[in-house]
Parts: structure tokens; C-alpha cells; sequence
């Protein structure tokens, strides 16, 4: 996953870990004992830096808290989280689908912030009911310290932030309309991200301050996320209302599976077709196979009059096929997911329709940006 390290699962979730984390776990790591060692001199530097080194893992965790908390509110909507992911910005759940409501969605959202505050809350409570003094009392500051900013800033209403996601959640109950939900959402979070950026550059260039550089890279993180949000929307919407029988081929690779190899080459090889993969029918239309033109070699020449499509062809299985009915966004994420380019597209009964490119999908997404002439 883009360079990622699986470390294993949580609660069943895929979890991994970017090279960057660790950068930043042992910048943490370092401020933290560097800021205990001069705030209690009486520790040792090997005792800083442990304490800072668990400061930082607990930081860490409540990262993890956090996304657990979006996991187990889509787990109960029967969406499927594919991972969990730390980074240099925090933490990413990554969800198989979105809600079927703005309700659903908004639970969603909310609840990573959510679990964010209430530890907060927990780990404050801890510090007074114990009276906790010296470097425990300075830890517990801190853990409760960035859990409230935690939930606060992913409470910033743009996308990519879980605020945006509520915010989105929002329009798109008014509105009825998801697509118009993220894109509002999108739009809000650009906004956002160039408010970052200038709060980090203007200080830089007036008075050669550096100190706001980290708002330069959250800046450009929520810029290009959000914009990345908003462009996968525009392409929702407009695949909207289509199936995948609306991007199917036309003259699509098909042949019967009783003709004769010599028939098939001399059909669909040499009569100047570019297809080197062909779907296999049966007498009523239904996809039973596959055959390429590498299967061809496999036969000697002399046999091909008396070989027939169907003993040479691989068969295919339903994992590999689309309903014709099925919808075409559905079959866009398909395709990426499973990296592929070309699917069969078959009815309910099993009769084949065609092929599905991805090509296709492309060229009909263009169609319907082209305006119309006049």
C-alpha cells in the first residue's frame, strides 16, 4: 500500500504503519524528553528519554483510538474498514464503502472525534482523582492536551477532516444529493488549506519566521486531499444512473464455442482484429470460457479443422464477471481495486452482453463533460 509496512491486525482491521511515522515518532520522542529533562532536572537522561519514547507511543495510540472509533460505528453499518493506516499527518481509516444515509455518514464522522474528547476527559480525571504529581502529572497533561486538539482540529469543517465528512454528511441531507455534500465539503477544506498556507508562508516572508512551517505541510495535505475529494465526486455523480450495460463495446471479442479453430482464425485472427483475448459462448448466449490467441499455438496446425473453440478455451468464474444491471461506479472501483482493465458483462441468466473496458468508462466520462453544441 503505496510504501506502507503491515504490522498486523487490529480487531480483525488490517493495520500498517508509513516510513514516515517513524520520523515523526522519534521527533516526538525527542521534544518530549528533551521538555521533561528541563522541566525535571532530578531525571537521568536514559529515564527522559524512555519516558518521552512512551509519551510518544501513547500519542500514537490515541491516533489509533481515534480511527477506531470511524471503524467500529461502519463496522456496525456493514461496511467493511479494508485498513488502518498511521502517518506524518496522524491516522487514516480506510472504509470499503460510504454510508447509505447522511445519518449513517454523520455517526461516521463523529465518532473518531468523539472517542478523541472522551479521553480527554478520561485521561484528566485520571490526573485529578490521583492527585498525580511531577513527571506522571507532566504526561498526563499532555496526553489529555493533544487528545482535545485531536478532536478539535479533525473538527475543522473541510475535507479531508473528519469535520468536513460531518459537514458533507449535512449538505447532503439538506440537499439530497451526496456529490453535493463532498464537493461543498472539498471547496471549504481548499479554503482551509490556504488559510494554512499563508499563515505559514506570510510570517516567513515578513519577518523570516519559520516557526508556522508545519502549517505549510498541513496547508498543502488538506489542499490536495480535498481537491483529490472533489474530483473523485464530480466523477460519482456522473456516472450516476449508468450500469455497466451502458459501457459495454460495441462488437465485443465473442465467438462460439463450437466453431473450429481454423474458423476462429480465419474469422476473427486473420480477418485484421486486434482482440488477443476472445469470450467463449454456448449455443444460448452464456459465457463458458476464454480463449487467447497464445492458446492457438498450443494446437498444431494440421488440428486445427478438427478442434473445436471449446477444447481449447480456460473457463472463466463468476468472480470474474459483472451483472449488466450492476452499477457502473460499482464496476469503476472493481477495476481498480482488483487492477484490472477488461471484465465480461453478463445478464442474470448467465448470457453473455460483452466486454467492459476501462477505456470505456474514461471515454464515457468525457462524453458527458463535453458540452453539447448548439
Amino acid at each position: 500500500m503505496n510504501g506502507t509496512i503491515r504490522v498486523g491486525n487490529l480487531f480483525g482491521i488490517p493495520f500498517y504503519i508509513h516510513p514516515s511515522w517513524f520520523l515523526v515518532l522519534g521527533l516526538v520522542t525527542w521534544s518530549y524528553s528533551s521538555g521533561l529533562a528541563a522541566q525535571f532536572p532530578q531525571l537521568s537522561a536514559g529515564l527522559a528519554l524512555l519516558l518521552g519514547l512512551m509519551t510518544a507511543l501513547m500519542l500514537f495510540a490515541s491516533v489509533v483510538a481515534h480511527e477506531l472509533g470511524h471503524s467500529f460505528v461502519a463496522i456496525g453499518q456493514g461496511i467493511d474498514v479494508k485498513s488502518i493506516t498511521l502517518f506524518i499527518f496522524g491516522g487514516l481509516a480506510s472504509l470499503e464503502k460510504e454510508s447509505k444515509t447522511p445519518g449513517e455518514a454523520f455517526w461516521v464522522a463523529i465518532a473518531g472525534p468523539m472517542v478523541s474528547l472522551l479521553l480527554c476527559g478520561i485521561v484528566t480525571a485520571i490526573g485529578v482523582t490521583t492527585a498525580a504529581s511531577g513527571p506522571l502529572a507532566a504526561i498526563l497533561g499532555v496526553l489529555a492536551s493533544v487528545n482535545l486538539a485531536l478532536a478539535l482540529f479533525n473538527l475543522i469543517p473541510g475535507l479531508p477532516l473528519d469535520g468536513g465528512n460531518i459537514l458533507k454528511a449535512i449538505v447532503w441531507k439538506i440537499t439530497g444529493n451526496p456529490y453535493k455534500g463532498v464537493t461543498f465539503a472539498s471547496r471549504v477544506g481548499q479554503i482551509f488549506g490556504w488559510v494554512a498556507i499563508l499563515s505559514g508562508v506570510l510570517p516567513l516572508l515578513l519577518f523570516g519566521n519559520s516557526g508556522n512551517f508545519w502549517n505549510l505541510l498541513i496547508g498543502f495535505f488538506l489542499l490536495q486531499n480535498a481537491g483529490n475529494s472533489a474530483q473523485f465526486a464530480r466523477v460519482q455523480e456522473k456516472l450516476t444512473g449508468l450500469t455497466a450495460q451502458d459501457a459495454v463495446t460495441y462488437d465485443s471479442p465473442i465467438v462460439s464455442a463450437n466453431l473450429t479453430l481454423r474458423e476462429f482464425a480465419d474469422e476473427r485472427v486473420i480477418s485484421g482484429q486486434n482482440w488477443h483475448r476472445f469470450l467463449v459462448t454456448d449455443d444460448d448466449g452464456q459465457l463458458v470460457g476464454a480463449i487467447t490467441i497464445d492458446n492457438l499455438r498450443t494446437i498444431p496446425t494440421t488440428l486445427w479443422s478438427e478442434t473445436q473453440v471449446k477444447e481449447v478455451m480456460r473457463p472463466i468464474t463468476e468472480s470474474t464477471t459483472v451483472q449488466s444491471d450492476q452499477p457502473l461506479l460499482e464496476v469503476m472501483q472493481l477495476l481498480e481495486q482488483q487492477k484490472l482493465s477488461v471484465l465480461p458483462v453478463v445478464r442474470e441468466n448467465g448470457v453473455l452482453v460483452g466486454i467492459l473496458e476501462k477505456a470505456a468508462i474514461i471515454q464515457l466520462l468525457q462524453s458527458r463533460t463535453q458540452p453539447n453544441p448548439a
